[in-house]
């Protein structure tokens, strides 16, 4: 160890120091204590940060009492709450800009079109109704309800009930022919019912 390197020039020794006097405690804010405000407390709404200094005693008593909400109507109470579930910042819906402008205009977007070369394309895509698109399960629970793809919720139901009570075998009188049939249209119905169809 080379003890003249201009390391060794670099470290410093903390010198022996009398330990620092201990910082003095508030007194209690609460009028006519006089004992140590050990205990923070919050100020209240619209005075974040800042706290009121009080001995335990006190601090109890204050916290008992304490109502952050305290002379806000009902609606700004829920108003509050809603905007605490998303960290009190601004949101929009997807697709809409901060000022509240839909971002596409005619179903193109304006940036990746911006000569309005798509737009006559755009226009007669959307002239056209929306079919749903369901997969190959769902397709073949509504064949065998007898339903096409366009069928609603409440068609499907209704078609549901209507194929039960045909073949149910205590509506044939106990036949039980038709009784692979039914279990076919009750393994449908509930696949659908699981993929939110009916």
């Amino acid at each position: 160890m080379d003890l003249n390197s201009p390391l060794f020039d670099r470290i410093r020794v903390k010198s022996r120091q009398q330990a620092a006097p201990a910082p003095t405690v508030a007194r209690c804010d609460s009028p006519g204590c006089a004992q140590a405000g050990e205990f923070r407390a919050p100020m209240g709404r619209l005075r974040e940060g800042q706290y009121f200094c009080f001995c335990l005693d006190h601090v109890r008593e204050y916290n008992a009492t304490y109502n952050y909400f305290n002379g806000m109507k009902d609606e700004d109470v829920l108003k509050y709450q809603k905007d605490a579930s998303i960290g009190h910042r601004p949101t929009w819906a997807m697709g809409v800009n901060r000022a509240g402008k839909n971002f596409r205009e005619d179903g193109v977007d304006p940036v990746t079109d911006p000569l309005g070369l798509f737009r006559a394309r755009a226009r007669a895509t959307s002239a056209e109704p929306a079919r749903p698109k369901h997969g190959v399960a769902a397709m073949r629970a509504l064949t065998t309800l007898g339903l096409d793809e366009g069928a609603t919720p409440d068609a499907v139901r209704a078609r549901y009930k209507e194929l039960v009570k045909r073949l149910h075998p205590d509506a044939n009188g106990g036949d039980r022919s038709r009784e692979d049939k039914l279990r076919e249209i009750i393994q449908a119905y509930k696949y659908l019912r699981s993929a939110k169809l009916a």
